[in-house]
């Protein structure tokens, strides 16, 4: 069983993915964390997020321990490397060995990295409700959020998209125990 969960930052990837991978017994593999310990590494060793040879290379190699990955430093850097095709490429390659009776989460689990996934889901929310999520999980001011999502969203707008046959949730009006619910319904479905 491979379920994928997609979309952008703010819309509870994380949660209702580690909920359904705890529900249903799988592995959770976070696609995001994965790109962002090589952003962490490559800030560490003084790789430049631009070269993406350099940073295919690095695929695999883990940050410090202790480093912060969801660091603003991180953060700014992490869509610039995921861009590079050599990078997605390795990275790919890694994921779909860890997708095995799975929850994948990220932005192109469904689209790119397992694309034969049993149960594909996007999730969406608006941007003011996602600004607002990631505001209160950051400690940081809503409009300060809201430039730097929107930032993101157009540097990741190539894998910000569902798959063909994924189902499109929108969570802006659902806590996270009606997500979950709606994903595992699908689940009993294909099972």
């Amino acid at each position: 069983m491979v379920v994928t969960v997609d979309g952008p930052a703010g819309v509870g990837k994380s949660t209702v993915a580690r909920l359904l991978a705890e529900r249903l017994g799988l592995r959770h593999v976070d696609t995001g964390a994965m790109y962002r310990e090589l952003t962490a590494a490559a800030l560490e060793l003084g790789v430049d997020p631009g070269d993406g040879a350099a940073l295919a290379a690095l695929v695999g190699v883990a940050p410090a321990a202790g480093t912060d990955i969801r660091s603003e430093r991180v953060s700014a850097a992490v869509s610039i490397v995921s861009a590079h095709p050599a990078v997605r490429d390795r990275m790919r390659l890694r994921q779909r060995e860890l997708a095995v009776d799975a929850v994948l989460e990220g932005r192109d689990t469904g689209t790119r990295v397992c694309p034969e996934a049993d149960v594909k889901v996007y999730l969406t929310a608006s941007p003011a409700v996602r600004a607002a999520r990631r505001a209160r999980d950051l400690g940081l001011p809503v409009d300060e959020v809201e430039r730097s999502l929107a930032r993101r969203d157009r540097l990741d707008r190539v894998q910000l998209r569902p798959a063909a046959d994924a189902v499109v949730i929108d969570t802006s009006q659902l806590g996270v125990e009606s997500v979950v619910d709606r994903v595992l319904s699908l689940v009993k479905g294909v099972r």
